[in-house]
Order: structure tokens, then C-alpha cells, then sequence
């Protein structure tokens, strides 16, 4: 901690710029009449979309495989769930195409040296998050251009940016999106569509926290030791991520005073690309 800040920066009533409570300010509902497509929406950072979007006055579909997830976060929500496996190219296409809004957020992950890496689960990894991100706005971008007015949200990571080993599928499907996001924000632009990425580092979810407990089992040390050395050694702000704090920074790409952001790549690592 910075020894020069000032007593009352980071408590409850002043909230340090580190600390999850320093949220920005209940939406107002700056996008009632829009609909929003969120493809992983039953959980984690989907999920804290779809909640953000609703609050915000969007109709919310809520897309994922895991049925029962879905038609949760719909009801919570006021949404419409659409169960749908993005790995199956048919299902994609039979998604709503009235979207004026598409947050692509679904994502997998396989750990492993690229000599050892199987080619079916590389495969997987870059249908669900390359091939159905772009047959999704294949889709909607249409409808998007015949209003003169969209938003397409891509949920990127820090390894969109950079690169880790190990992880050669996810890599590369986060820097091909990247790519994709940039070729629609520059098709777009003409139609009042623009296209960003949001890059997180390590967000609070059910996925990062079992990592956690794996390699502190596999180690054979205490999980706070897994975050500390592991998952936040290269970042400057030392927690994960809380996933409504992506969802606010998707949610921004979509108000009045971003439209003339496109083709951009937004991090929110607590300074991880800054190393």
C-alpha cells in the first residue's frame, strides 16, 4: 500500500482505487428498448453482464448451454434464456438476430505445452470462441446496420494482449477476436456500430477459484499462496478482479459518452499489461 495516501482514502466512505467498493454508480436506464445478447450469461462475468444490462432497461438474452443456469438468470433478470452449445455451428445460427447489443463472454480454457496439447480440444476452443463469436454477429450486424445504431462487446483477456505458455488454444482464440473486433469496429463505423474488447486479468469466478484450490493441492500450499505467486504476481493491484467490474466497463462501451470508441481494447488488469 502507497504509505503517502491519505487516512481516509480506501475506507468505506472513500473507497481506494484498489478496492472492489469503489463502484461507479447505479446505471441509470440509458438503454431501455435495447435488446443485448450475452453468449456464457449463466455465470460469472455473463452473468454480472446480464445483470448490468437489465439494470441498465435492456431486454437480456441470456444465452449458455447449462439450461437450468440460464432460465435462472432470465427470471432474475426479466430476460429470455437460450440454451444453446456455441460449439455446434446450428445452434448458433438459430439464435435471435434483433440483438442491438452482443456481448460475446463465452469461453473455455485447457492447460497444456503445445506438443502435448489435443487438437479436438484446440479445435473446441476456437469454435466456441472464435467461430461463433463471428457467426453471431454474421447474424446481428445486419439489423444493427439497418437502425444505424449498435454496440458489439467482446469479452478479450490480458491474453488477448500478451501471451502465456501453456495455454496456446486460448491465446491464440483471444488474439483472434481481438483481430475480428477490429475488422467490425472499421466495417461498422459507417452504420453507427462500434466494436471494443474488454481485456480482464484474473476475475473472481468459480473457474479461477478451482484453479486456485488445484494448484494448491498440486503444491501443497495454502491457496493464498496460489493467488499471491501465481495468478497476482504480475499484477499491481493485488486481488482478482470482481466480475461486475467488467461488466461496468462492457456496459460504458455501450452509453452516449462512448461512441466514438471503437476498435479498442480496454483493460481492466490491475496494471497487469503495464509490466
Amino acid at each position: 500500500m502507497d504509505s503517502t495516501k491519505s487516512s481516509d482514502e480506501g475506507s468505506p466512505q472513500h473507497p481506494g482505487p484498489g478496492d472492489a467498493r469503489a463502484s461507479a454508480p447505479a446505471p441509470t436506464r440509458f438503454l431501455t428498448g435495447r435488446k443485448v445478447l450475452i453468449t456464457g450469461a449463466a455465470a460469472g462475468i455473463g452473468r454480472a453482464c446480464a445483470e448490468g444490462f437489465a439494470a441498465a432497461g435492456a431486454e437480456v438474452y441470456v444465452v449458455d448451454r447449462a439450461a437450468e443456469a440460464a432460465k435462472e438468470v432470465a427470471t432474475a433478470v426479466g430476460g429470455i434464456a437460450v440454451v444453446a452449445d456455441l460449439s455446434e455451428a446450428d445452434a448458433v445460427d438459430a439464435l435471435p438476430d434483433d440483438a442491438d447489443i452482443v456481448v460475446n463472454n463465452a469461453g473455455l480454457q485447457h492447460v497444456a505445452p503445445v506438443h502435448e496439447f489435443p487438437p479436438e480440444r484446440f479445435a473446441l476452443i476456437q469454435r466456441v470462441m472464435v467461430e461463433a463469436p463471428f457467426r453471431i454477429l454474421r447474424r446481428t450486424l445486419p439489423h444493427m446496420y439497418a437502425q444505424k445504431w449498435g454496440r458489439v462487446v467482446n469479452i478479450s483477456s490480458v491474453h488477448g494482449l500478451r501471451a502465456s505458455a501453456y495455454k496456446s488454444a486460448y491465446v491464440a482464440a483471444k488474439h483472434a477476436l481481438e483481430g475480428l473486433s477490429k475488422v467490425v469496429a472499421l466495417e461498422g463505423a459507417a452504420h453507427g456500430v462500434t466494436s471494443n474488447c474488454v481485456n480482464p486479468g484474473y476475475v473472481r469466478t468459480a473457474l479461477v477459484e478451482e484453479q486456485v484450490a488445484d494448484q494448491a493441492r498440486a503444491h501443497g500450499i495454502p491457496a493464498a499462496e496460489v493467488l499471491d505467486r501465481v495468478f497476482l504476481d504480475r499484477t499491481a493491484i493485488k486481488r482478482l478482479i470482481e466480475p461486475e467490474e467488467v461488466a461496468e466497463a462492457a456496459l460504458w462501451l455501450c452509453s452516449a459518452r462512448s461512441g466514438y470508441i471503437t476498435g479498442g481494447s480496454i483493460p481492466v488488469d490491475g496494471g497487469w499489461t503495464a509490466r
